[in-house]
Parts: structure tokens; C-alpha cells; sequence
């Protein structure tokens, strides 16, 4: 049987297939994929049809703008895709402004002749269904016992977190941002992280989409902690645009930001990516809410507490 040739066009995706053990069968990637490290040198299979390094207002725009005519946030190269003969295409269901639809993936397989690739999408909103698309991506490589393996692995990690923070006195009150203007609360799998790290999530709900929130629910929640990781960013750019929130009429009186409990969190490699380094995720959380019982490294590379001097209210 021949070696699998894998295009992965979500970057939790590449990081699911390296993880099995098939770094070397990627062939191709979408334009996000980063991790490892190895796989920018591939072949990029799509492009946005926005600016990412807009500002937020500007994406946003740009984003409501493309999907009010029904267009796709992403175009698939689907030349490219088909010139590198793959076997297995890795796309998503979950969000189409985070990656290519699946719609637009099916356009570009759909005139093919000959052989198809086998194509597997993956629609996380929980963090069981993250271990279900590893068991799916593993089963489409013909390898389920690498899958079982790989999730008994990160389970096992995640769940000695979790145990550890159940038996601490006391549970911090989270809001979470995960988009800056307009604001938007993280769903999905965050609060389920937020709670196994030993908080309460007050803004989120476990396995339904992030959602937008105005200011004043915000203010009304008044958090003791507030973790900020706008979808994709890397930290130095959550850094550069905080000000977007830090600017907010009373963001300074907020419980978080009084008792200097704002967190900054590199975003494009762990919150939004429901992959693998999600069990980082949840030790980047967990060393945020109570650094008195965790301390995994992360601080400075994954997160970062808001320096007030530097940005004002």
C-alpha cells in the first residue's frame, strides 16, 4: 500500500495528523498552518480574502461584509490542491470565518476525475468532540489505536490538572474576550477548560459558539479574572490592540483590572487551536488562575499579565 499523501487545511488539523505520527505524509497546508514547524515549508493550499493583519474593527467589517453577500471568508486553491495528488484532505465544519468551509473544500474536490481524496472534517465544540477528531483523523489513516493512544495521553494530562485544582479552596470568577471590537466571549471548549482549571466561567457556555457581548454585560459580570486571546493572534499583537479594551469607559474599576488579574494569551497557537496543544492550553489557564499551585513555564510565551502603565484606561 502506498504512503498517505495528507493536505491539511486547519492548523489543529496538521497539529492532530503530526501528533499520529504522520508529519512526514503532509504534503500540502492551509495558509495558517504553523506547528510544527516543519510544515511552513508546504505547499499553501488557500489565502484569505481579507487583510489578517487589519486591525479588529477592520477585520470585522471585512468579515460581516463577505458573509452578508454569502461569500467565503477563504478561497481554496483548488489547482494546487489537485496538483498535489493527495489521498486524504483534513477541512472543518465548526467555523467558517476561522478556516475554509467545508462547502468551499467539496466545490474544489467536486470536478475532480479518477481517484478522490478521502476527506475528513472535523466540528469540535466540546472538548470531547476534540478527542473524537483525533479517533477520526487517526481511523482515516487507518491507525485507531494511535488515536486511543494519543487521547488517553492528553486526557490523562489534562485530567491530573483538573483534580489538582478541585481540591484548591477557592474558584476565580472568569470573563473571557476572545475578539476585541466588538467584543466576543469564548464558548465552545473554554469553559470546560475554565472549570477544570479551577474557575467559573461567568460569560461562556460549554459547547456553544462564542458569542458577541456588549460592554456593560462585561461590566455587570465583573470578573476577578479576565483572560484576553482574540481568535488568532499571537501575544505581541493581543499586546499591541488591548488598548481597544483597556480604553472602555470603567475598564480600569473592573474587580480583574484593580486587582492586576488581566491576562494577555497567545491565541493563534493555543486557545483557538482544538488540537493536541489544547492540554497547553488548559496549563496556561490553570498557572493564571491560581500561580500559587501551578507553574508550567508558560508566562511570557503564552501569557502575560496587562502592564497598566503601559496602557491606561
Amino acid at each position: 500500500m502506498s504512503p498517505p499523501r495528507v493536505v491539511s487545511l486547519l492548523p489543529s488539523a496538521t497539529e492532530i495528523v503530526a501528533a499520529l505520527g504522520f508529519a512526514d505524509a503532509l504534503v500540502g497546508r492551509s495558509h495558517e498552518c504553523d506547528f510544527p514547524e516543519e510544515v511552513v515549508e508546504l505547499p499553501v493550499c488557500t489565502e484569505p480574502k481579507l487583510n489578517p493583519a487589519a486591525p479588529s474593527e477592520e477585520i470585522h467589517r471585512s468579515v460581516e461584509a463577505l458573509l452578508s453577500q454569502a461569500l467565503s471568508v477563504y478561497r481554496v486553491d483548488s489547482e494546487a490542491l489537485r496538483a498535489l495528488e493527495p489521498t486524504h484532505v483534513v477541512t472543518q465544519v465548526q467555523c467558517e470565518v476561522c478556516a475554509v468551509s467545508l462547502e468551499e473544500v467539496e466545490a474544489a474536490l467536486s470536478g475532480w476525475t479518477g481517484a478522490r481524496p478521502r476527506l475528513t472534517p472535523l466540528n469540535p465544540s466540546r472538548l470531547a468532540d476534540v478527542f473524537d477528531d483525533v479517533r477520526r483523523v487517526a481511523a482515516a489513516l487507518d491507525v485507531p489505536r494511535r488515536g486511543e493512544r494519543l487521547v488517553e495521553g492528553l486526557a490523562g494530562r489534562m485530567e491530573s490538572i483538573a483534580r489538582r485544582a478541585a481540591a484548591l479552596p477557592s474558584r476565580a470568577r472568569v470573563a473571557t474576550v476572545e475578539w476585541l471590537s466588538p467584543l466576543m466571549t469564548a464558548g465552545n471548549w473554554m469553559p470546560e477548560l475554565i472549570a477544570m482549571a479551577g474557575g467559573i466561567d461567568l460569560l461562556g457556555r460549554a459547547g456553544a459558539h462564542s458569542r458577541w457581548i456588549a460592554w456593560e454585560e462585561l461590566r455587570a459580570a465583573d470578573p476577578d479574572v479576565l483572560l484576553v486571546f482574540p481568535c488568532g493572534f499571537r501575544l505581541d499583537r493581543v499586546e499591541s490592540e488591548i488598548g481597544l479594551l483597556a480604553g472602555l469607559p470603567g475598564f480600569a474599576d473592573l474587580r480583574a483590572a484593580r486587582g492586576g488579574r488581566v491576562y494577555l494569551a497567545e491565541s493563534n497557537q493555543f486557545f483557538n487551536r482544538p488540537g493536541p496543544r489544547l492540554a497547553e492550553t488548559l496549563e496556561i489557564v490553570a498557572e493564571v488562575l491560581h500561580p500559587e499551585a501551578f507553574a508550567f513555564g508558560h508566562e511570557g510565551k503564552g501569557w502575560l499579565r496587562l502592564d497598566p502603565s503601559r496602557h491606561p484606561a
